[in-house]
């Protein structure tokens, strides 16, 4: 599969390339996974205690889904069964990691790998295997998070977060925070905005991706300026802005920085005849 350059920096790229890459993963199988944890960081010690593998796709469905609890031999955090509802007796119950991921290794190295904050998974995935003595990589070409292309179809919601994606779409799933659930959650939105990605005129699409907030640091990119000298762009073309709610950092509509690239690039041209 073809993958824009770059695709590390997704926000940073250009809405055309971005649609052209989400059109070829729509016509992939593709294999959604969600894993529950003792904690945020697997460097610091924290271990997956339930996973689920999906494997679906446009054209045929869901194929076949699979939801293991996982004992790694360490604490649940009590934090932690207030949000997921796992326990330690539950865990206790729970397959060894050595049994479970050799056997979910074929069907996560199949399809484009795909979850909701891909990079927590993935992170996860290949500190588990790094257990095992094995080396857990797919390509970016080979990457879906469905938080990143939610901002671009899905960017004047509220919040993004997939419980309240479930609300939002009334979504049949169960409860949120469980392994199986969540997966089944990520593959239901895969599916319904992957779909209007292949059906919807492409400008309209490329007019929706231009509703998304990105960083001042991609919007740099975008315009191969350092951020002070882009900000300065920006405001002087009197484009739009807001703050994230996290880092109360500047956010710019997607659009507005194309348009504003647009016009620089029409303008160095001119300068040139």
């Amino acid at each position: 599969m073809a993958t824009p350059k770059k695709y590390q920096g997704q926000s940073a790229l250009l809405s055309k390339d971005l649609l052209a890459f989400y059109r070829e993963v729509s016509q992939s199988p593709l294999t959604v996974v969600d894993v529950e944890t003792t904690g945020s960081l697997p460097y610091r010690g924290a271990r997956v205690i339930e996973v689920s593998v999906l494997q679906a796709s446009l054209e045929a469905g869901i194929l076949h889904q699979e939801t293991h609890l996982i004992n790694p031999g360490v604490r649940v955090p009590a934090m932690i069964t207030r949000i997921t509802g796992i326990d330690q007796s539950m865990v206790s119950q729970g397959r060894f990691p050595e049994e479970v991921w050799p056997d979910c290794l074929e069907r996560l190295e199949a399809g484009v790998l795909t979850a909701h904050n891909l990079e927590f998974d993935y992170r996860f995935l290949q500190a588990e295997y790094r257990h095992l003595d094995h080396t857990f990589r797919r390509s970016q070409a080979a990457q879906l998070c469905t938080v990143l292309l939610s901002r671009l179809l899905l960017a004047d919601l509220p919040s993004r977060s997939l419980p309240n994606l479930v609300k939002h779409f009334g979504f049949d799933v169960g409860t949120s925070h469980r392994a199986g659930a969540d997966t089944l959650a990520c593959w239901l939105l895969a599916e319904l905005l992957l779909k209007q990605i292949q059906s919807e005129d492409e400008a309209v699409l490329i007019a929706r991706f231009g509703r998304q907030w990105i960083r001042l640091k991609d919007a740099a990119t975008m315009l191969q300026c350092s951020a002070p000298v882009t900000q300065q762009i920006l405001t002087d073309a009197q484009i739009e802005s807001r703050f994230s709610k996290r880092k109360n950092r500047p956010l710019y509509r997607r659009g507005d920085v194309e348009r504003v690239m647009q016009e620089r690039s029409a303008g160095e041209q001119l300068s040139v005849l």
